[in-house]
């Protein structure tokens, strides 16, 4: 079949890469052709815009706006390193769609041609932010008479504002095949009156070890705590540095921007250095979603802290599933508990449980357009 994807694959963060890709690759090892439909809207395009002005403040006068860019500028230019980084992670490994769109109305007019239309994984439902306000990442472009579903589609968050709740309704319904990433995400939408979603993995694990070492080949020879920080925590830094006095690890960073207590940086490495790093650590310590998937498939010993943005439902939801809620940590931590081994057994089952039940349900879904094909 010819399948056509659609999510927020090319934001310049590592676990949106790598999730666009392990539905992609799944996909194709199933013998399907599949495509992610290059869709950038202008809220997913700010990317290294040397020229964007992200403060308000400073936008009141050309004075201004020249101070912010004389400081600003130079820092941008040198981060377009990482951007050419998961430039060439996306021509490698992504297969997307000859045309970039802009707009739902775009791909409405012009819709890339496929049997079966998937929307997600990742944040693509997450009303806080422009891409869980459009309707393209709700199929909204696609006609009836072909398959449309979800894979892995998250709201990020325990619940969603009333005034998005008629429009998540309305799309939502529309899908054939409604699969979320967090169980929050199926509590969301039976209180919507929508009870056919269900709860799958996130892509990254439809993909084995194997599959995801031929992605990660960077070797270090190096003991180290890896560390990826959105928030620039006092907590993970607190405790990196005492696991790395106990332990005698070197601390390691592939964060964007620079930690002042790191031994080495990785800020201008992309998806491939990522997955590198978390196969090799012998600690990881992030609030990050996908650091937690990959310390899972690694079966690394591993904290996750909690971020200042109202996120983190689908980290507590993963770790509360496959039976390691312990692994989340807040200010009232003890070093021991954290420098506990995971015991993995229980867990790896629980997990390729949900990885079956997630794999029936795309074929059901793919099996269900076949059916209809035939019929017509």
């Amino acid at each position: 079949m010819k399948i056509c994807t659609i999510t927020c694959h090319d934001v310049y963060n590592h676990g949106a890469s790598l999730q666009a890709y392990g539905l992609m690759k799944y996909l194709m090892n199933c013998g399907h052709e599949v495509e992610i439909i290059d869709y950038k809207p202008d809220y997913l395009s700010n990317h290294y815009n040397l020229l964007s002005i992200d403060n308000p403040k400073w936008e009141k006068n050309i004075i201004t706006k020249s101070i912010y860019l004389t400081l600003k500028i130079p820092t941008r230019i040198s981060g377009l390193k990482r951007k050419k980084a998961f430039d060439r992670f996306t021509s490698q490994y992504l297969t997307v769609t000859n045309s970039r769109f802009i707009s739902n109305h775009e791909l409405k007019r012009n819709i890339p041609y496929a049997d079966a239309y998937i929307c997600g994984s990742d944040q693509i439902w997450n009303t806080l932010h422009g891409n869980g306000k459009d309707p393209a990442f709700y199929l909204d472009f696609v006609p009836n008479g072909k398959i449309k579903a979800s894979y892995a589609a998250s709201f990020a968050t325990d619940t969603i504002s009333d005034e998005y709740k008629s429009m998540v309704k309305e799309k939502v319904e529309r899908l054939e095949g409604v699969g979320v990433r967090e169980k929050s995400g199926v509590e969301i939408l039976k209180k919507l009156d929508i009870n056919k979603a269900v709860h799958v993995v996130d892509p990254v694990f439809l993909l084995d070890k194997e599959d995801w070492n031929n992605i990660g080949t960077r070797e270090f020879k190096e003991k180290y705590i890896l560390i990826y920080d959105f928030d620039n925590s006092v907590l993970i830094k607190n405790i990196a540095i005492k696991i790395a006095k106990e332990k005698g690890y070197k601390i390691y960073t592939i964060n964007p921007g620079k930690l002042n207590y790191a031994d080495r940086y990785f800020k201008f490495d992309g998806p491939e250095t990522f997955v590198s790093l978390v196969r090799n650590a012998q600690f990881i310590i992030s609030n990050s979603f996908h650091a937690a998937v990959f310390s899972v498939i690694y079966e690394k010993d591993f904290i996750i802290v909690n971020r200042t943005e109202a996120i983190n439902t689908r980290m507590r939801d993963l770790l509360s599933d496959l039976n390691i809620r312990e692994r989340l940590i807040s200010e009232n931590y003890s070093l021991n508990q954290i420098l506990k081994k995971i015991d993995y057994k229980k867990s790896k089952k629980i997990l390729n449980k949900k990885i079956t039940f997630s794999k029936k349900y795309l074929e059901d879904v793919l099996s269900r357009n076949r059916n209809v094909r035939n019929i017509l």
